[in-house]
C-alpha cells in the first residue's frame, strides 16, 4: 500500500516479491483492454460504414461500396453463377455487348453476369478454375493510339507487369477498334495472346470488330460461333429457350422530393449548382461560353470558333489536349417520341437492375423525369443495333411490322442486308423507326433501358493555355445532311454549340457541361527542335494551339525549331479558316513556312498529300537530317494513310533505305513520339 514512504516500501517490495509486481500486472492488462476496444470499435465502424455507406446520388457507388464489391469471384460463387463478362470501354459499346452476352448465358445454362474491371480484383482470376464450367469473356475496346480504355487500364497493366498462374482459366476475347486506326484493335489481340501465355484456356477464336464497317454485324457473326465452340467445349446444349428478359425494372418516383430528382447531372446529383473541384467525365464543369462565332466567310456550311471560360474553375490543360463537351438532344426529337408514344414525358421514375449484385444499380442517373432521360442521358439520333429491333418485336401490333423486325433481328443473309439498307444505309434513328412503323408503341421504360448512353463529344484544343490559360478554344464543323429518307439529320453537339451565343447585356450566358481529356499528341520538350504539321480542315486545331505556344516562347526571348504547316480546304475565299493569324505567324517568323492547297479553286483537285510528295527535300531534311518532330491531325479514313504512305516513300528515297528499313524507321519514330497523330474517322 502507498503512503507517505512510498519510496522506502517501494524499495522493500522489490527484495521481498517476485521480479513482475502486481502493479505492473494490472498496467498490462489496462494496456491490453485498451488495445482490444480500440482496435474492435474502428473495425466495427468500418464494417457500419461498408454497410451503410453515405452518398448524395443514388446512381453511382461510393468507393467504399466499391472496395467492398471487387471479389467478382465471391459474387460469382454466392449467387451461384459460371460466367464473368468484363467490358473495356470508352463509348459504351463495349459494355452493350457485354451485356448481350452475359444475358443469352442462360440459354446454354450459364448464368452470367456484367463486371467493369476497374470496380473488380482481376487477380481474382486465378480463382474461377474453382468453379465448375466457367467461363470469363473479355469485350475490349482498342482506344486512342493503341491504348486501352480507362476503365481497363489498371487491368493491362497488371497483365503487362504480373506474371498470375491462370491455369484453368476458359476464355474468349471480341475486340472493338477501327480498321482506319493504325493500332487496330492492339489491345484486345494483346489480351487474347497474354491469357494464353499465363495458361489460360481459348475457348473461342478472338472476335475483330470493325466499328468502320459493321461493328454490329461482326459482333453477332462472333457471337454465334462462341457459343457453338462454348457447347463444344463444356458438352452442353442450346436449351433453345430465348425470351427477351428485362436487365431493370421501373420504379415509379411521383412521390420523390423535387430536390432528389436529376434533371440532367452526369453523376452527382446537383453537381451544376454546387460545382466541386476536380471535374472530369462524371463531374464535369459547367463553363460559360465566352465566344462563339463563324469562322467561314461564304458558302453553305459553317465551322465555329468557340471559347469556353475556365477562369475560377482551377482547371488545366496542355497544348494538344482534347476538351469533352456533353450534348443534350433537340426538344424537337424529345417529342417526337412523346407524341409517337402517348407518353407523359414529365413523368418521374426509375429503373432498378433486376440483379441485386450487380454494381450498376442503374443505367443512367436516376430518379428522373422521362424528358430528362430522353434529353441528357440516352442515344436517340444514332442507328439502333439489331438486338432493339429484337425487343421491338413484341410491341408491333401490325404483322408486317412483325415480320420486318423479325428480318432485321435475325442473322440471316437476307435479314443482315435488310438491316444494313433500312437501318444504315438510310440512316434511320428510332425516332424514324417509329414514324416508319406505326403499329410499334413500346413501353417508354422499356425503350429508355434499350437505348445507348448518350456520350460525350471530343474535340482537340486549339488555343495555348500559355497564351490563353483562362479559357479553352476549339474549333468545330456544324453537322447537318440530308438522309436517303429525305430526313435532315444534324449533329447533336455542334447544333446545340451553334445555339450558345454570347450575349453583351447582363442576362446569364450560356453555359455547357465540359471536361479536359489528356492526350499524348505534345509538343517536343525543346522549342528548337523543328516540327511539321498537317492539318487540312479543323484538322488545323491543335496546331493553332502549337503556333500559340511557340510564338509565346519566341517572344520570351527563346529559340524556337522550325515550324512547317501544310493546311488545305476548298477554297479560299470560302472556308480558309484563321487565315490572318497564320499569315501574321509567318510575317513575324514564328511560322516559317505555310503549304496551302485549296482543292476546289483549279480543275484539277489539290490536297495537301499533293503537297507533302512535291516537298520531299524539305521532309526529309526536318525528320531525317534534323531528327524533327511529324504530326497529323484530321481524317484517318484516308488523309492519314495516305500521308503515312508518303512518309515512308520519302524515307525509302531520301534516306536510301528498303521497304522493309523505311518501315522501321517510321515504325520507331512513332515509338520515340516523332510521329503523332490525332485522327478520326
Amino acid at each position: 500500500m502507498e503512503n507517505s514512504e512510498g519510496v522506502k516500501i517501494e524499495s522493500t517490495v522489490v527484495t521481498e516479491e517476485p521480479l513482475i509486481s502486481a502493479l505492473d500486472i494490472a498496467l498490462f492488462v489496462v494496456i491490453i483492454t485498451v488495445a482490444y476496444f480500440w482496435y474492435f470499435k474502428r473495425d466495427k465502424r468500418s464494417s457500419s460504414s461498408e454497410k451503410k455507406p453515405y452518398t448524395i446520388q443514388p446512381s453511382s457507388l461510393s468507393s467504399i461500396e466499391q472496395t467492398s464489391n471487387s471479389s467478382f469471384i465471391k459474387k460469382l460463387k454466392s449467387t451461384g453463377r459460371s460466367l464473368v463478362v468484363f467490358y473495356g470501354s470508352q463509348t459504351g459499346t463495349a459494355e452493350e455487348f457485354a451485356g448481350r452476352i452475359a444475358k443469352e448465358g442462360a440459354r446454354y445454362k450459364m448464368k452470367g453476369m456484367v463486371a467493369d474491371p476497374e470496380e473488380c480484383d482481376m487477380a481474382d482470376l486465378v480463382e474461377m478454375k474453382e468453379i465448375q464450367k466457367s467461363l470469363a469473356i473479355f469485350c475490349i475496346a482498342t482506344y486512342g493510339g493503341g491504348d486501352p480504355t480507362d476503365n481497363a487500364m489498371d487491368f493491362y497493366e497488371w497483365l503487362q507487369n504480373g506474371d498470375a498462374d491462370l491455369e484453368g482459366l476458359n476464355y474468349a476475347v471480341f475486340g472493338l477498334g477501327n480498321k482506319t486506326y493504325e493500332h487496330y484493335n492492339e489491345i484486345a489481340i494483346y489480351i487474347d495472346q497474354r491469357l494464353e501465355e499465363l495458361g489460360a484456356t481459348r475457348v473461342h477464336e478472338i472476335g475483330l470488330g470493325d466499328d468502320d464497317a459493321n461493328i454490329e454485324d461482326d459482333f453477332v457473326s462472333w457471337k454465334e460461333k462462341l457459343w457453338e465452340s462454348v457447347c463444344s467445349h463444356y458438352g452442353i446444349e442450346e436449351t433453345g429457350e430465348e425470351s427477351n428478359i428485362r436487365q431493370y425494372k421501373l420504379v415509379d418516383c411521383s412521390e420523390v422530393l423535387p430536390e432528389r430528382i436529376f434533371s440532367g447531372e452526369i453523376s452527382r446529383l446537383k453537381s451544376y449548382e454546387n460545382q466541386r473541384f476536380p471535374f472530369d467525365v462524371k463531374n464535369p464543369y459547367l463553363s460559360k461560353i465566352a465566344v462563339n462565332r463563324e469562322l467561314h466567310k461564304s458558302g453553305d456550311r459553317s465551322c465555329m470558333h468557340i471559347e469556353f471560360d475556365i477562369d475560377g474553375s482551377k482547371m488545366r490543360y496542355d497544348t494538344g489536349d482534347h476538351v469533352a463537351v456533353y450534348p443534350k438532344n433537340s426538344s424537337e426529337l424529345v417529342d417526337k417520341i412523346g407524341e409517337l408514344l402517348n407518353a407523359d414525358l414529365d413523368a418521374v421514375f426509375s429503373l432498378l437492375n433486376t440483379d441485386e449484385e450487380s454494381s450498376k444499380k442503374h443505367p443512367f442517373p436516376c430518379p428522373c423525369t422521362y424528358r430528362t432521360a430522353l434529353t441528357y442521358y440516352l442515344d436517340i439520333t444514332s442507328n439502333p443495333r439489331t438486338h432493339i429491333m429484337k425487343e421491338l418485336i413484341e410491341y408491333a401490333s401490325d404483322p408486317k411490322d412483325q415480320e420486318k423486325l423479325k428480318l432485321m433481328a435475325s442473322s440471316t443473309p437476307e435479314g443482315k442486308k435488310e438491316f444494313h439498307e433500312w437501318i444504315l444505309r438510310d440512316n434511320r434513328n428510332i425516332v424514324h423507326i417509329l414514324e416508319d412503323l406505326p403499329s410499334v408503341k413500346p413501353d417508354l421504360d422499356h425503350l429508355c433501358e434499350l437505348l445507348p448512353r448518350l456520350q460525350c463529344r471530343y474535340y482537340s484544343i486549339s488555343s495555348s493555355p500559355k497564351v490563353y490559360p483562362k479559357s479553352i478554344h476549339i474549333t468545330a464543323v456544324l453537322v447537318n445532311y440530308t438522309t436517303p429518307t429525305n430526313r435532315v439529320n444534324k449533329g447533336v453537339a455542334t447544333n446545340l454549340l451553334a445555339q450558345l451565343i454570347p450575349t453583351n447585356d447582363e442576362l446569364p450566358q450560356p453555359t455547357i457541361p465540359i471536361y479536359i481529356r489528356r492526350s499524348q499528341f505534345r509538343l517536343p520538350p525543346k522549342s528548337q527542335t523543328p516540327i511539321i504539321m498537317i492539318g487540312p480542315g479543323t484538322g488545323l486545331a491543335p496546331f493553332r494551339g502549337f503556333i500559340q505556344e511557340r510564338d509565346y516562347a519566341r517572344k520570351e526571348g527563346r529559340e524556337i525549331g522550325e515550324m512547317v504547316l501544310y493546311f488545305g480546304c476548298r477554297k479560299k475565299d470560302e472556308d480558309f479558316i484563321y487565315e490572318n493569324e497564320l499569315q501574321e505567324y509567318v510575317a513575324n517568323g514564328t511560322l516559317t513556312k505555310l503549304h496551302l492547297a485549296f482543292s476546289r479553286d483549279q480543275p484539277e483537285k489539290k490536297y495537301v498529300t499533293h503537297l507533302l510528295e512535291q516537298n520531299a527535300d524539305e521532309l526529309w531534311n526536318i525528320i531525317g537530317e534534323k531528327s524533327g518532330h511529324l504530326y497529323v491531325c484530321g481524317d484517318a479514313r484516308s488523309m492519314a494513310k495516305d500521308v503515312h504512305s508518303i512518309i515512308v516513300k520519302v524515307v525509302m528515297e531520301k534516306g536510301q533505305m528498303t521497304n522493309s528499313q523505311a518501315l522501321n524507321y517510321v515504325k520507331k519514330m512513332e515509338q520515340q513520339k516523332r510521329y503523332s497523330a490525332d485522327v478520326w474517322s
